[in-house]
């Protein structure tokens, strides 16, 4: 189900407001209001802390309404709708051409929007430290009870917005106001080459970060360096080893109980037990050699 508007010409121009553009305008216009209420908090920011916490909900509606100001009641749209070429026709009125929002019906929706906001952040504070039994616990009660009728009664409408098309909220339902058109729409065009581009990226990254963890790094670079560096028939000497007890080949320290597995290379004690249990497999960084047998270093004095 779509939407009609007719032109504030003489033509009547029938055009369906897809749901979607009426749902994007709301984002678009709650964009708007967290951008200029974080630009408004940047010029406090070298102030004492805390300092608006107490006024937050009055200058929150003082900002609403300026916006409300420049928005609905001189232009019957909010930002949102004038980016997506929608504003609010007086549904409640029967004549042919497009009929802009009543003076009344701009007010009760500021009040309907900005006012409802207000009272539900004050509301906490304009009920607390009060007695049990005064009327202002009674009054918290009851607004307790019509917020709750209000939350269940926005959601009834919703899934009769998206069965019906129109009035997305109770307030344009209540108030008799609909999202119209402001001047003839095409076809809307949805561009998928962006989307396909990034689940393609998503999904290859997940990829690389299931694959990972199953590559042997350092055993695939000790075989790069065998490589590109081979050691043709080296022989384990005394003075071979002698040269190498200065530094273990896996942390570079002066060897702690020194190891070696049968190349000309020393290893901790630690060090290489604890990367040839990880690893079956494992070969030493220095020369490829696979771990035959772990064993002190015994060097003739």
């Amino acid at each position: 189900g779509g939407d009609m508007h007719f032109t504030e010409g003489s033509s009547s121009a029938i055009t369906p407001v897809l749901r979607i553009s009426q749902l994007d305008a709301f984002e678009l216009d709650t964009a708007l209001e967290q951008l200029v209420w974080s630009q408004f908090t940047q010029c406090f920011q070298h102030f004492k802390p805390g300092q608006l916490t107490h006024f937050e909900p009055e200058l929150k509606a003082f900002l609403q309404l300026l916006l409300w100001r420049f928005t609905i009641y001189s232009q019957s749209a909010t930002v949102g709708q004038s980016l997506l070429s929608i504003r609010y026709k007086n549904d409640l009125s029967q004549a042919q051409k497009y009929q802009p929002m009543s003076r009344q019906q701009k007010l009760w929706y500021a009040l309907c929007t900005i006012g409802e906001k207000w009272l539900q952040e004050r509301s906490h504070d304009l009920f607390t430290n009060r007695p049990t039994e005064s009327a202002f616990h009674k009054a918290k009660y009851l607004i307790g009870i019509i917020s709750g009728l209000t939350k269940v009664a926005s959601l009834l409408n919703f899934l009769i917005f998206l069965q019906k098309g129109r009035f997305p909220t109770l307030a344009e339902r209540f108030l008799g106001i609909r999202a119209v058109f402001s001047r003839p729409q095409g076809i809307r065009q949805v561009g998928f080459e962006y989307m396909n581009r990034e689940l393609l990226w998503h999904g290859f990254a997940e990829f690389l970060i299931f694959l990972f963890p199953l590559i042997n790094t350092r055993k695939l670079k000790s075989r790069l360096c065998a490589w590109f560096s081979p050691l043709d028939g080296f022989k384990i000497s005394d003075a071979t080893l002698a040269r190498q007890c200065r530094e273990c080949a896996l942390c570079g320290e002066w060897p702690t109980l020194p190891h070696t597995i049968g190349c000309d290379h020393v290893f901790c004690y630690y060090c290489i037990k604890s990367c040839s249990i990880s690893d079956v497999y494992f070969a030493c960084p220095k020369c490829a050699l696979e771990v035959q047998k772990v064993e002190p270093v015994k060097l003739q004095i």
